[in-house]
């Protein structure tokens, strides 16, 4: 345990840190190569990880894929003009609309491609808008917190999700009907929450005009009005899969290679580009922590999470839900959201009461929100963020996150 543990916690010192430039996913690989030279993993155990993630990481590769060509064409632009064009000026509905394009886009594109693709339109925008550094930060925090916590509602919003249905054998519908309650409950609560918490940073009025028409962002107009018609199929497809058993890869890794070859064929995106500046280090960082993690259930770390999930599935389901989310979350905080997911789930495989998986993507979906490295996403977020020269430090960060995840888990968590 010791050595599983040492490994781990220098392996996410170095995710954070990223010395000299070391990329996430590379140190994640050297986490995973030192795991195995010292035996904490062997290579069955490395087999057991790529049956688990298999699915969760191409669905990924094809979200974010898709994500970035509708970016190409100006679909996302055009979204986040329309979105302050709606508020016709009046700062509160700006930011109301704003979280909620942010839970639309969180939702059908996934918590990372909310945090790679919208957070720096919005950025530019509130630049134009000449709105000050306070409140382009509670936009962005906002922005930050509603991509995970919006992060509920399909399986492939969110790669905790996948891991989760593919570990329980969940099929897409039925993960569907039992989270779109929390899922609405998430956002409407993490709105009231945030504007509380925020309001006094939101301007009355904004400056609208000094915006351009979302029009003219777009770069296709025909590739445009048909992307919503295949951004539906798609959706379609994913319920029909459902029946036959088909893993979700399948249609979001799919989709998005159509898609591309449409807007390619269109000459309104370069596929070289794209697949270039695709964030195949999160693919790394995703197999290589997840190895590394592995290392911590072979010292027995599941062995003990499994006993006190098992003593709270005795005491009801109230409780059970709330501790089984609870516990993912801090756990999420401390170690990252992506191991997270995967020790509690193999805690949780031997106990009869499926509710505690939704509990545990529920928790480990919004509790990483407490730390700057609790998920990937916020990982992103805060990188893309640096490199616009907005500096959110730790503490601010994690004072924000800590006033605002327990009250909204707790709210989300009694959905289930």
């Amino acid at each position: 345990m010791l050595i599983a543990s040492l490994i781990f916690i220098v392996t996410l010192i170095f995710v954070i840190w990223q010395p000299r430039g070391l990329q996430i996913g590379t140190t994640a690989i050297l986490g995973a190569i030192t795991a195995l030279i010292f035996q904490v993993v062997n290579f069955d155990d490395v087999l057991a990880v790529t049956n688990i993630v298999w699915d969760a990481t191409l669905a990924f590769i094809g979200i974010i894929i898709l994500s970035m060509v509708l970016d190409e064409i100006g679909f996302f632009e055009w979204a986040a003009l329309k979105m302050a064009k709606f508020s016709n000026g009046n700062g509160m509905l700006m930011f109301i609309y704003s979280i909620l394009l942010g839970a639309f886009v969180s939702a059908l594109f996934a918590n990372d491609g909310a945090a790679l693709i919208l957070t720096p339109i919005l950025l530019a925008k509130m630049r134009i808008l000449q709105l000050n550094m306070k409140t382009i930060v509670a936009f962005l925090l906002a922005g930050g917190f509603i991509s995970d916590s919006a992060s509920l509602p399909f399986v492939f919003s969110n790669l905790t999700n996948i891991v989760t249905a593919n570990y329980f054998s969940i099929g897409f519908v039925e993960y569907f009907l039992n989270m779109i309650v929390p899922f609405i409950v998430s956002v409407v609560v993490s709105t009231l929450f945030l504007w509380l918490l925020l309001r006094k940073d939101i301007p009355k009025f904004v400056d609208i005009t000094l915006l351009k028409e979302p029009k003219s962002v777009i770069k296709n107009m025909n590739l445009f009005y048909f992307s919503w018609i295949f951004l539906g199929v798609l959706l379609a497809g994913y319920f029909v899969g459902d029946a036959y058993n088909l893993p979700i890869s399948i249609f979001a890794l799919g989709g998005a290679i159509i898609f591309l070859i449409i807007a390619t064929i269109s000459k309104t995106v370069k596929p070289k580009h794209i697949i270039k500046e695709a964030p195949w280090q999160v693919v790394w960082f995703s197999i290589g922590l997840y190895i590394v993690v592995y290392g911590l259930k072979n010292a027995g770390l599941t062995d003990y999470l499994t006993i006190i999930l098992k003593d709270l599935a005795s005491r009801g389901d109230t409780i059970a839900i709330l501790g089984t989310g609870f516990i993912a979350a801090f756990l999420s905080a401390i170690m990252n959201n992506m191991p997270t997911v995967m020790i509690m789930d193999i805690a949780l495989i031997d106990i009869p009461n499926q509710a505690l998986a939704y509990a545990n993507i529920i928790g480990c979906n919004l509790g990483p929100k407490m730390t700057p490295f609790g998920s990937l996403a916020t990982l992103l977020w805060l990188h893309v963020l640096a490199k616009k020269g907005v500096k959110i430090s730790f503490w601010q960060y994690s004072k924000f996150g800590l006033i605002i995840t327990p009250p909204v888990l707790f709210i989300v968590l009694l959905a289930v």
